[in-house]
């Protein structure tokens, strides 16, 4: 389920849609760095490179805890290469 919050960043309120799994990280993250979680996504939205803070929060979540899984218990990526595929072209009328 995807739940719309409201945040104050630097004064001004934006609504942030968030599915209730990584609100609840926001909040884990937040107390382990010993702040609020509108300071946190204060300090997300002062990073981030692209205009959706909804999805810099989220790649946030998955940055800090991919961080946390050692290399050696990291997945693979067994999916199969698209190398030999022919790519799509426009389509001719």
């Amino acid at each position: 389920m995807v739940l719309k919050r409201t945040v104050s960043i630097a004064g001004h309120k934006t609504s942030v849609s968030l599915e209730d799994a990584f609100w609840q990280a926001l909040e884990e993250i937040a107390s382990e760095c010993d702040m609020t979680r509108g300071k946190l996504i204060a300090a997300i939205d002062s990073k981030q490179q692209h205009g959706n803070l909804s999805s810099a929060v989220r790649l946030f979540v998955l940055d800090f805890y991919w961080k946390q899984i050692s290399v050696s218990e990291r997945p693979t990526d067994n999916r199969p290469s698209h190398r030999g595929r022919r790519q799509r072209t426009e389509r001719r009328p």
